[in-house]
This record gives structure tokens, C-alpha cells and sequence, in this order.
């Protein structure tokens, strides 16, 4: 099956994969979609006979369809290799009755390798596939994971160069750590005075200013991203859900064919959006229970149907979740219109305009397998505990949000379906408020003395991504204001 690739926005022309993921952002703003939903070839029992590489194969294979068999299969050897610390890739650990899917084995400890190990190589074949000789632009904005993923995936990749914004205080001290002491002459890291939702905004001008694109185009550019608005980012995530049912499967823990739960913890919902694309070419995925820190504009969403970022902005200590727009929703809206084009733009011209806007009864109809659950800082710190005590297991804090929200929802709801939590971080990336929640008290000691501490208690070797960390000197310290973002990508490329 030839799937093509458009616009949730309504532009006419179709993609193929590989154009797609070259683009990144559709020209008239909106997200890339496929134009039909492929179905899983293999069963269930076939797949769960396969490892990861195997099984992101059979995935990616449905929606790539333009890269033969040979690109496929080398751009995933290459991505998921000795860069992870398991053989498995995305093991699978039970705690409490739920089954952790540990996303966070790769080069940078955060769920967001998942996707961004194989990005630099779907992208470089993609340019060779469309005879482009540009060199690619990676600009991207992160909350903290993806711009040290994106920079570790692309560091001295030929024919790519990489600008990350990240807000300056809006991160926490290792993720800040990871991605300042970042190697590599095509590199570049820039925190703003603002926050994520400013970063992010920022980026997509930039996409949208075609002075500045002709400008590039002068000098031999074009920008793509590796945000999970790329279709590049968010199909590779999907292999992660149809392997972690083949998994249970592999098990004895489900039966073929039985309905299991997915919990995720949610900030621009593209890895939850990963999800729900699973299930529509075939895994048995019953309910996406989307976890929300005290940002809780996706909860508010599912609960009433208005999508509203007029609100305070709040810091937490899952830093990753603080997030106002959530850009992959946008599909989601897309998909809950009816691949309604023309609806899905009225939407987000309310939201740009206005900031809120409200879907309809049809649509919320189209959603009833979301569940919403959030939970507070003090919420997520006291099960990270409660769990540490009784297992000896130890979430970070965006998964210590999936997993409260996860055992409210059991309590209110009784449903016991077999369900997989996204952890979707190390707990080594933010061990000061692990450490702080563990011992009921706000350590303030050295970062590397916390992890060394963290280490001894959770009986896990320190991972070499903190290790690497320890003593590498800073080489990026940029710090612009939101309306300085373009003037200096400019002076970065030199145009």
C-alpha cells in the first residue's frame, strides 16, 4: 500500500514519506498526516516472535512506503545499536501491577532517542532519495529531551547543521548540563528568556517567514525540524507500542487479541498521538489515559471538550509536560474532524487568535478512548516514594506523573485491564527531585552527589550520558530574547 502524506490545514498536495520528512512543517502551517491508515501485515503472535528492529520494521514499514526494504533496515541497524545501553532497546519492568516500557536506554536517558536515534538517517536518505543537495536545517524547540536527543542524532552528520532553543530557566540542571556541553561544529544551543510555548512559537515563524527561507535558499539551506510535528519523529514511535504488546504477548502476560491500556505522560501529545496510531493499523489498545502535570490543559480538554492555554504558566519538576500548545494535538483534531481539513483550520486560527477554542459533540464522540488525569508536584513526588518503598523501583518524575494518575484512575474506575506506562525518562535526569521525593525532604547537595547516592539506592549503574557529563566544558552559553531567535540563526549559517 502506497501511502501518500498531507496537510491538516487543507493544502491540496499529497507527499510521499520522504518529502514529508524533508519538510517537516507543511507549507501552509499545518502537520503532516497520512492520507489513509495502513494495516499491520504480520499477527500479533508473528510479531511477538521478533525483536525491536524487527518490529519497527514491520511498522515503519507501512508508513514509509517510498524507502525500500534495504534504506528501511539501515537507517534502523544504525539507530538502535551499541547507542543503547540493552540489547532490548525498550525493556519492560512490572511494578505494582503495571508494566513500565523504559523508553529511556538511549544516548541522552530520555524516551525521545526512541525516535530521534533514526531521524538524522530517514532524513539524509530522504534528501538522497529527492536529489536534494541542500544542506538541511534542523531547528527545533525542546522543554529539555528533544533538543539533547535532536543534537546527539545530528552532531557531525554531513549535510546537516542544528540550532536548538530551549527556555533558560525552564529546564532541569542536567538536561541543561546535556545539552551545553554538546560536541560538534554543526551544532548550536540557544536559551531564551521566555518559555517552552515562546520557543516553540518562535520556531514556527521561522518556518512560516519565507524572506528568511529565500535568504537560506541563497545560501544553500533549508530547514527542517525534529520536533514530533515531523512525521519522521512521531512513526518511529509507534513501533514502540506494537512492540510493547508483543511483549506481553511474548510473555504470557495477554492473550492474543485481549485489550490492554496505554498511560502516557503528556505534553505536546505526540508520544500518546504514537499510541492511538498503533491501535488504528491493529494493537489492541483499549484507552489512552493521558497524564498531565499541573499544566493541565490536555485534562481540562478531554474533560470538557475546550482547548484553553489562557492560563498561568507553571514550573514543575517534570519540566517536559510544561507545556501550553501542544502541537500534536493538532492531528488529533484533524483526525476527530473527520481528516476535516477545513474544520481543523477554523480551530487553530481560534487558537492563535483567541487562544481557546471548543470542539464538537461529534467530535469529543471520536475521543472516548482518551482519559485525562493529572497530577500535582506533591501528587508525583509521593507515589515516586510510595513506590521506591515498596519495590524498590524508581520512576523519574514525568513517569511519577503517568504512574499516579495511572492508580487513580484503577481506584475510580476499577477497570484492571493489563496496562503499559511510558517511562518516558531516567530517573538519573532528574535525580534532585527523585532524591528530594524518595527521602521526604528537598535535597540541595551537588547534582553529581545526589546521583551518586541515587545510584546506590535504586541498585542501577550510573548511565554513561551522566558520566560523559561530569567534567565535558560548556561550549554553547547564547541567551537571546524571543524577539532576537531569527537574528541568531542568521548569524549562525551566516546569512
Amino acid at each position: 500500500m502506497d501511502i501518500k502524506y498531507q496537510s491538516t490545514r487543507g493544502q491540496k498536495e499529497q507527499y510521499t514519506a520522504s518529502q514529508a520528512i524533508l519538510q517537516g512543517l507543511a507549507e501552509d502551517g499545518g502537520l503532516f498526516v497520512p492520507t489513509s491508515m495502513p494495516k499491520l501485515d504480520k499477527t500479533m503472535a508473528e510479531l511477538s516472535q521478533m525483536d525491536y528492529k524487527q518490529v519497527a520494521y514491520e511498522t515503519m514499514k507501512l508508513f514509509f512506503s517510498d524507502f525500500t526494504e534495504d534504506e528501511l533496515k539501515n537507517c534502523i541497524n544504525n539507530a538502535y545499536d551499541s547507542k543503547f545501553d540493552t540489547e532490548e532497546i525498550a525493556p519492560m519492568v512490572e511494578a505494582c501491577g503495571a508494566y513500565y516500557l523504559e523508553l529511556f536506554h538511549g544516548a541522552t536517558i530520555a524516551f525521545k532517542d526512541m525516535a530521534l536515534s533514526i531521524l538524522p538517517h530517514l532524513m539524509t536518505t530522504s534528501a538522497k532519495k529527492n536529489n536534494r543537495k541542500e544542506e538541511i536545517v534542523i531547528l527545533t524547540a525542546t522543554s529539555g529531551d528533544t533538543g539533547k536527543a535532536a543534537l546527539a542524532g545530528f552532531a557531525e552528520v554531513p549535510g546537516t547543521r542544528i540550532v536548538v532553543f530551549y527556555p533558560k530557566n525552564g529546564v532541569s540542571a542536567i538536561q541543561e548540563r546535556q545539552m551545553v556541553t554538546q560536541k560538534g561544529a554543526n551544532t548550536k544551543v540557544i536559551g531564551i528568556t521566555g518559555n517552552f510555548d515562546d520557543a516553540q512559537t518562535g520556531v514556527k515563524k521561522m518556518f512560516g517567514n519565507a524572506e528568511l527561507k529565500a535568504d537560506l535558499a541563497k545560501k544553500g539551506f533549508v530547514f527542517s525540524s525534529a520536533n514530533s510535528i515531523n512525521i519522521g519523529r512521531l512513526i518511529p514511535q509507534v513501533a514502540y507500542y506494537v512492540y510493547a504488546y508483543t511483549r506481553l504477548l511474548a510473555n504470557g502476560r495477554i492473550s492474543d487479541g485481549e485489550e490492554i491500556n496505554a498511560v502516557v505522560p503528556t505534553g505536546n501529545f505526540g508520544n500518546i498521538l504514537a499510541c492511538y496510531y498503533a491501535k488504528q493499523i491493529g494493537v489492541p489498545y483499549a484507552k489512552f489515559i493521558c497524564a498531565s502535570n499541573e499544566n493541565r490543559v490536555l485534562y481540562d480538554f478531554f474533560k470538557t471538550g475546550t482547548y484553553d492555554r489562557r492560563r498561568e504558566f507553571v514550573l514543575t519538576n517534570s519540566p517536559s509536560m510544561d507545556i501550553l500548545i501542544s502541537s500534536n494535538l493538532e492531528r488529533m483534531i484533524f483526525h476527530s474532524a473527520g481528516n476535516n481539513a477545513e474544520a481543523n483550520s477554523a480551530f487553530m486560527a481560534q487558537l492563535s487568535k483567541d487562544g481557546v477554542y471548543t470542539i464538537t459533540d461529534e467530535m469529543k464522540s471520536k475521543l472516548v478512548n482518551f482519559v485525562g488525569g493529572y497530577a500535582t508536584q506533591e501528587e508525583t513526588l509521593g507515589y515516586i516514594r510510595e513506590l521506591y518503598e515498596k519495590t524498590g523501583y524508581v520512576l523519574d518524575t514525568h513517569t511519577g506523573v503517568a504512574a499516579y494518575v495511572y492508580d487513580k484512575y484503577v481506584k475510580e474506575t476499577g477497570d484492571k485491564k493489563v496496562s503499559v506506562i511510558a517511562s518516558t525518562a531516567s530517573p538519573f535526569k532528574f535525580s534532585r527531585a527523585v532524591m528530594s521525593a524518595i527521602k521526604g525532604v528537598e535535597d540541595t547537595r551537588d547534582d553529581f552527589e545526589i546521583i551518586d547516592e541515587l545510584s546506590e539506592l535504586a541498585k542501577v549503574a550510573e548511565p554513561k550520558a551522566i558520566t560523559e557529563i561530569r567534567t565535558a566544558p560548556v561550549l554553547h552559553d547564547t541567551v537571546c530574547e524571543t524577539e532576537e531567535m531569527e537574528q541568531q540563526v542568521r548569524a549562525f549559517l551566516g546569512v
